[in-house]
């Protein structure tokens, strides 16, 4: 393709405009809008792969209007009435196609490109320590998928050139992605309204959740073998004039169809998987964290030192021995697996998120005396009883005099009354000797151990039977 034919067709086209719409749309979401994208582990600067992730999610928004915009492109000549003219020049059709085609392909590329590279940016300078190159295929099928959406926009257009063509491809891809869309079971998102293979046909991925979490090889593949067909079958009718040609010019998206359905896995759990590198354990001592969060070890390791010293002298031998991150997906509201041995850290729970010093090995040492069956992040409220009772019992094995919330209570009438609670089972536990505040604790760090109950703030009051 002439570089000059092509600067002119893009100084002189709408084309330009298609990649400046992802553009600026895409910064404007992600930047005006105070989001769940900006919030823990998985948030879209944080770490590389839930940066492209983030980026990826947002074709929910470009997808259907790419292939809108591009039949709209495609209608070009037929607005113009040239169709004819351009059918008798001996220059070969599929050249001509691939102009404009090239053109609106390449802004879009470009325009999302340059998305990833504001996110991969702000994920270099914040430096977690982890560098990893599994977002890049995430991020490379994403724009193929803009991509391919355009030209079979161009090719469905110059097929049915009708202005109402446009309208109803994006309604047909908003219709699409509505009922191929993830509606996610948490554990591992993918739970879907339509078969898994057929729901892997939308390059829309779910809102990251986990930090560890990403595409599997299988799914890249697939998706890659489904978009470069359609893009074919959109190129391949750019080309036809004839009827039989544009039956034929099906066939690329219809094989690429059936291989990718071969290739895409057929279960969720299959489609979103642990990232084994990033998952792997990384320990100094007793206290491990996972490669991703590497970064967080050190701090993390002198406050557990001190935690676990605290809890064996309040539980003995019973006390937990070591910390480690809590890094098994589940799904949202569901019970994680806690043992008595073991203190889990998850960095997305509100004591945990922003903590150090002895902040830190208070959320340590309240994590150890009452784990938590259920975590309180920001996706998921876990229950605000549980954090009550950890203050409590945290507030007493570090000596303080008065109760310290081990999170920044909420402002719901639900919350309010829960710290009420907590206030008045710490003036209980506070009056009981020490003997009885022994053995308040060890019973209600039994109780947390059963995750059976709810009525831990009665155990420290001494209400409660045990």
């Amino acid at each position: 393709m002439n570089v000059r034919v092509l600067r002119t067709e893009l100084r002189r086209s709408a084309a330009p405009w298609a990649g400046l719409l992802v553009l600026g749309g895409s910064l404007a979401v992600l930047f005006l809008i105070d989001g769940i994208w900006w919030h823990g582990t998985a948030g879209w600067t944080a770490q590389w792969t839930p940066m492209a992730m983030w980026t990826r999610w947002l074709l929910g928004f470009w997808w259907p209007l790419t292939v809108g915009v591009g039949a709209l492109y495609g209608l070009r000549d037929a607005r113009s009435g040239t169709a004819e003219l351009f059918g008798t020049v001996p220059k070969p059709a599929w050249r001509r196609a691939a102009l404009p085609a090239g053109a609106m392909a390449g802004v879009l590329v470009a325009g999302f490109g340059a998305v990833v590279t504001a996110g991969a940016v702000q994920v270099a300078l914040g430096d977690s320590g982890y560098r990893t190159l599994g977002w890049v295929p995430i991020s490379l099928v994403a724009a193929l998928a803009l991509a391919a959406g355009a030209v079979f926009g161009m090719g469905v257009a110059k097929t049915v050139p009708s202005v109402l063509t446009p309208p109803a491809l994006v309604v047909l891809s908003l219709v699409t992605l509505g009922t191929l869309r993830f509606t996610g079971d948490g554990a591992v998102p993918g739970a879907t309204v339509a078969p898994n293979r057929l729901a892997l046909f939308s390059p829309v991925t779910v809102d990251p959740r986990e930090a560890l979490l990403t595409l599997s090889g299988s799914v890249h593949l697939g998706q890659t073998l489904w978009l470069l067909g359609l893009a074919a079958t959109g190129l391949a009718l750019l080309v036809a004039a004839t009827r039989r040609n544009r039956l034929l010019a099906l066939t690329p998206v219809l094989v690429g169809a059936a291989l990718a359905l071969a290739v895409l896995p057929g279960d969720a759990r299959h489609t979103y998987v642990v990232d084994a590198a990033a998952a792997r354990p990384v320990c100094d001592g007793p206290v491990c964290v996972t490669t991703a969060d590497r970064h967080r070890l050190p701090e993390l390791s002198e406050s557990g030192a001190e935690a676990l010293r605290i809890l064996h002298d309040v539980l003995g031998d019973g006390a937990p021995r070591a910390i480690r991150e809590d890094a098994e997906p589940r799904a949202l509201g569901d019970p994680r697996r806690i043992d008595a041995g073991t203190i889990l850290v998850d960095f997305d729970e509100r004591e945990f998120g922003h903590a150090s010093g002895r902040d830190l090995t208070r959320a340590l040492v309240a994590q150890g005396l009452v784990p938590t069956c259920y975590a309180r992040t920001d996706r998921e409220g876990g229950l605000v009883s549980d954090a009550a009772a950890q203050s409590v019992a945290a507030s007493w094995a570090l000596g303080e005099s008065a109760l310290v919330p081990v999170e920044t209570p909420g402002d719901s009438s639900y919350d309010q009354q829960a710290w009420e609670n907590a206030r008045a089972a710490w003036t209980a536990f506070a009056a009981a000797p020490p003997a009885e505040q022994r053995a308040r604790i060890a019973a209600l760090h039994d109780d947390a151990l059963s995750c059976s109950t709810n009525r831990r703030l009665n155990v420290l009051a001494g209400s409660e039977a045990r």
